[in-house]
């Protein structure tokens, strides 16, 4: 069991300080100091500014929800602040300053489309922009900024009650985009063909969210649209590398993101597919005693929800699935994440997708036999190893294996970690 995000009475005690909860950075100072620099900004109730172009659909209430756009004071070219393919070389504070200058006007909606009135219609228009919109919105008061940013979604920034929108430029709709939206194609169909046809994943994603994918139309909240898009494009590919043959060696790629640590492992068998992740003592989420989470799948897919690791599963697994159809091969994939005090607020699963992505990017090596993959990632990661392979599915079911190394009289992994001269 996790421990608490905050512990009043340590937090209180430590007034971010002394930082006693371990972490490098006090994740609700952090948050004030930049709430500090944007209030000037935002202490208004009519705003008018360029939006990135992005939406908000929440969850709360379901089928009842929150949508809004999110619009900063600022004019021009403001796609950063709602891009996470450009945030590859931004810090946490970053993040968080570009998303509190977003302040989202919100409005309850019925998530059948059908229902809703003129202020959808105006949401939807910018959903489909792939330009930055200037856009216009009267609050009922001036916004508030919450300190508690999401793990899934980028963090939300300032709100307030909406009680009109209006953009006040025309969007830059792609031709290919209409034609999806106004074909009777069902939701899937849609993401594959848009995501076949280049689109960002993230535009994707927002025009799910927004109710315009699917033959049914219906608003998704934000953190469902992110899932379900990189679960369905993930299925797709998956049932393509199958028919792909396998790679050659042991490989494995190493790279620390955002204070969180990727090793990914690819291993000359037939696809499947495991997330370690393990948030380590005194992270945002870590226990006093840590234990590793995972979830897995073999080529048959899952046919369940995801139970452990929820988001970052998916995110996880679509970066692996996109370099192994680049590559025209399959292999069986073991990715593990160390989340350390260094993120000390979660951004998104964006983050994940980005980090595994820049860990493939920058191999380790090539390996003949598993234990030579095995102890280059163990020397890399911080957390036991043996209790990865204790938690792994794919690792603990080849440890009890009888292997050719076995056999031959080599050294190789057992289940509790160790090793063993045979």
């Amino acid at each position: 069991m996790s421990a608490p995000v905050f512990n009043s009475k340590l937090c209180a005690i430590c007034k971010g300080r002394k930082l006693l909860c371990g972490r490098s950075t006090c994740p609700i100072l952090e948050r004030f100091r930049v709430a500090r620099t944007v209030e000037r900004k935002l202490n208004k109730r009519h705003l008018f500014g360029s939006s990135p172009p992005s939406v908000f659909v929440g969850e709360y209430g379901y089928p009842k929800v929150r949508i809004g756009p999110l619009v900063p004071p600022i004019e021009g070219k403001t796609d950063y602040l709602d891009s996470p393919l450009k945030w590859e070389n931004k810090t946490i504070k970053d993040i968080l300053y570009y998303r509190s200058l977003l302040v989202m006007g919100e409005t309850m909606a019925d998530i059948h489309v059908r229902k809703s009135g003129r202020i959808l219609s105006e949401v939807q228009e910018l959903a489909m922009s792939v330009k930055s919109v200037d856009s216009e919105i009267l609050l009922k008061r001036k916004p508030v900024l919450k300190v508690l940013p999401s793990e899934f979604a980028p963090p939300l920034g300032p709100k307030a009650e909406l009680l009109d929108f209006e953009l006040t430029e025309n969007p830059k709709i792609p031709r290919r985009t209409d034609y999806v939206v106004g074909d009777e194609l069902k939701a899937e169909g849609a993401v594959m063909r848009l995501y076949n046809w280049g689109f960002d994943e993230y535009y994707i994603i927002r025009l799910l969210s927004a109710g315009l994918l699917g033959v049914d139309k219906k608003l998704v909240p934000t953190r469902w649209s992110i899932t379900a898009v990189q679960d369905t494009i993930g299925k797709n590919l998956r049932k393509e590398i199958l028919h792909y043959p396998l790679i050659n060696d042991y490989e494995v790629y190493f790279y620390r993101f955002m204070g969180n640590r990727y090793a990914v492992l690819l291993m000359p068998e037939t696809y499947a597919f495991e997330l370690l992740e393990i948030w380590l003592k005194g992270s945002l989420f870590g226990a006093s005693e840590p234990s590793v989470i995972h979830d897995y799948e073999d080529f048959r897919g899952r046919r369940e929800y995801v139970k452990e690791t929820a988001g970052a599963y998916h995110a996880a697994r679509l970066s692996v699935l996109e370099v192994l159809r680049k590559r025209k091969r399959q292999a069986r994939a073991v990715v593990f994440r160390e989340v350390t005090p260094e993120y000390y607020a979660p951004v998104g699963v964006w983050q994940i997708r980005l980090g595994v992505k820049k860990a493939i990017g920058n191999p380790i090596g090539h390996f003949g036999t598993l234990n030579e993959a095995l102890e280059v990632i163990r020397r890399r990661l911080e957390h036991p190893f043996g209790k990865y392979l204790q938690r792994s599915y794919i690792l603990g079911s080849l440890a009890k294996q009888k292997t050719l190394d076995q056999w031959l009289g080599r050294d190789i992994y057992r289940l509790g970690g160790g090793r063993a001269d045979g």
